[in-house]
């Protein structure tokens, strides 16, 4: 036997016998994949550009990111230069004993918005558009001020 397929061997034993870790290493795969595609979005890229970022196929960056695949360390090493995080981000939100949860609708639309944002290339109209939501904000703000009181 070689070593390639004791190493093997020795990896399917191990996982075929320890259930509950491989649980918990299910839920941090979700979570990191989950993780990487909040960041993808935030840049405003397609998966299929992630994929050739990092020289996969754009199946791969999809199993990546509902965590159906595992990702080596070298690769997360990769999309983490790519996606222009350190490695730790990936992990920030996850609990040791919880699983990951999926996107609000208000959570997705303010990734969206962070896309849409910084997909603006004239400053001008990126101003307009924060000075709107600030105002938006103030305007919602007073309100709820006023209700309260």
């Amino acid at each position: 036997m070689t070593v390639v397929q004791t190493q093997l061997n020795d990896t399917h034993t191990e996982h075929e016998t320890d259930a509950p870790s491989t649980a918990r290493a299910t839920a941090a795969d979700r979570h990191v994949g989950s993780r990487i595609r909040e960041r993808r979005v935030m840049l405003g890229l397609s998966q299929q550009q992630l994929a050739q970022m990092i020289g996969v196929t754009y199946q791969q960056a999809h199993k990546y990111e509902r965590g159906l695949n595992r990702i080596s360390a070298g690769r997360l090493f990769e999309i983490a230069q790519v996606l222009n995080v350190p490695i730790s981000w990936f992990f920030e939100g996850l609990a040791p004993s919880a699983g990951t949860t999926e996107l609000t609708g208000r959570q997705r639309m303010c990734l969206e918005l962070a896309r849409n944002f910084a997909a603006i290339d004239n400053e001008r109209h990126q101003e307009a558009l924060s000075q709107m939501a600030r105002a938006l904000a103030a305007q919602s703000l007073a309100a709820q001020a006023a209700k309260n009181n």
